[in-house]
């Protein structure tokens, strides 16, 4: 079974740093787009970063740009995000996102991916 597995979240004070990891299972995610969502209590899914099979593809929400870093090692197959100069406001459960089809392009919409992690707790206290 398809699994996408995050680690590495948790209590921070702002502007420290935080890199979330997400362990794929297969290494067919080697070739697929993938993504960093985020969800806080009440709101939807956020997208958060993205990222193309080869890595030479990237978009970043706004709220994000400057600070937030995604980058993969397909040797590996995990995906990564450094987080930066965090804001009590990136506080949220962060989701790891897979699309499933090789070679795809870089959404913003979550709907377009088709596997999810559990999700790691990011709490950034002022």
């Amino acid at each position: 079974q398809v699994q996408l597995v995050e680690s590495g979240g948790g209590l921070v004070q702002a502007g420290e740093s935080l890199r979330l990891s997400c362990a794929a299972s297969e290494r067919t995610f080697s070739y697929s787009a993938m993504g960093w969502f985020r969800q806080t209590p009440g709101k939807e899914r956020e997208f958060v970063a993205g990222i193309n099979w080869i890595g030479w593809v990237i978009q970043y929400a706004d709220s994000v740009k400057g600070r937030f870093t995604i980058s993969r090692d397909n040797g590996k197959n995990v995906l990564y995000l450094q987080m930066s100069g965090l804001k009590p406001e990136d506080t949220a459960v962060y989701y790891c996102a897979a699309v499933s089809s090789p070679g795809g392009r870089v959404t913003t919409d979550s709907d377009e991916y088709d596997y999810w992690g559990q999700g790691t707790q990011v709490t950034v206290s002022s």
